[in-house]
């Protein structure tokens, strides 16, 4: 009887031991499948197709057209030059053939004027990369200006409101009220000619692109600074600036870097336009928006001279449009929800209500 009727109580430490190492192990598994916040958004970002593709199709035009003229120093492989007229062979039309033999084509080959020569002969391969080279920095400094711009505007309006928000918003809205082009154009204008550098027409063009992103900051910034972490800050003494830029502002990063993407496709747009209607760059410079002016007049005799940059810019926005989409997506997960939930109810079939 002694050795059947055991004490429980003389199994309860080893019980409790093994509880306690396997909550230990569920801690240690949980630890390992812990992510950060940054991790998290990456991997909704590469989990978004239309988003990676883009990606991989900017990075491609942009290496493309920086390797193939080269770049100040740097030589590219490419042997034509952009700026050197030459004899027009075969009324200048492309060499470069993408339907096989088999289908009834000339062939798969680039040909030594691969885009087609211009009216002087230049190869107008050369020429469209300079000018897609030109159009994405003219992109990117329009985009860092303007984001940097809007930025500090809104952060610095939202968290002092007052009369300080009174005053950059009027501001604000002063630059809205105008419409963009006709600004852009006057100050593209007196840029153009006063240096005649792109970087300025870029500077230009960000000073006058800031607007909305500094609205949408301002309303981020006024609901963050009545966070608990903004008061401890401020009674420990923090000053107003590192509140502002080391606490409220990257916490803002999700609506700065998807509208940061944005404002470069709607930069390299705008300067296209403005460069069509001679407002924009001009020569010696060149960009898409320049191209597609130039040669405007040929589009009936000699097409390929209109469709190579239009194609590049429509790619070159699409690509930057779907990337801000992915972004969006990543760092806002409600955006991705709703447009489910907006697919799920369109192709959903309909039921029949039940007879009461």
């Amino acid at each position: 009887m002694s050795t059947t009727n055991k004490n429980p109580n003389e199994q309860l430490p080893e019980n409790l031991t093994s509880v306690a190492e396997v909550e230990d192990a569920k801690l240690a598994r949980a630890d390992e499948t812990s992510k950060s916040q940054g991790r998290i958004v990456l991997e909704r970002f590469m989990g978004h197709k239309p988003a990676m593709v883009s990606a991989v199709i900017l990075v491609f035009i942009t290496i493309f057209a920086f390797s193939s003229i080269g770049w100040g120093p740097l030589p590219g492989w490419w042997h034509q030059s952009f700026y050197e007229a030459g004899l027009v062979v075969n009324g200048g039309k492309p060499t470069m053939s993408l339907v096989p033999t088999w289908l009834g084509g000339e062939g798969i080959r680039w040909g030594e004027h691969p885009f087609g020569q211009d009216s002087v002969g230049k190869d107008y391969f050369a020429l469209v990369m300079n000018g897609t080279q030109k159009s994405i920095i003219i992109g990117v400094v329009v985009g860092v200006v303007s984001t940097v711009l809007g930025s500090i505007i809104g952060a610095v309006a939202g968290y002092f409101r007052g009369w300080v928000d009174e005053v950059l918003m009027r501001i604000t809205d002063l630059f809205i009220v105008i419409p963009l082009l006709v600004l852009a154009a006057v100050l593209g204008k007196i840029a153009g000619a006063s240096t005649g550098s792109i970087i300025t027409l870029a500077l230009v063009l960000g000073l006058v692109t800031w607007t909305g992103l500094a609205r949408l900051v301002r309303g981020e910034i006024l609901s963050l600074r009545e966070r608990e972490y903004v008061a401890a800050a401020q009674a420990m003494g923090s000053k107003t600036s590192r509140v502002i830029f080391k606490h409220l502002i990257p916490n803002t990063m999700g609506v700065i870097v998807v509208n940061a993407t944005f404002a470069i496709a709607g930069a390299i747009l705008l300067e296209s336009s403005l460069s069509y209607l001679g407002f924009g760059v001009k020569a010696p410079e060149s960009s898409l928006g320049l191209l597609i002016s130039q040669y405007q007049n040929a589009f009936t005799t000699r097409p390929w001279l209109f469709w190579w940059p239009g194609m590049i810019i429509v790619m070159i926005a699409l690509a930057v449009n779907f990337l801000g989409d992915g972004l969006r997506d990543a760092f806002d997960p409600r955006q991705l929800g709703k447009k489910r939930r907006r697919r799920a109810g369109l192709f959903a079939l309909p039921t029949r209500k039940e007879k009461p």
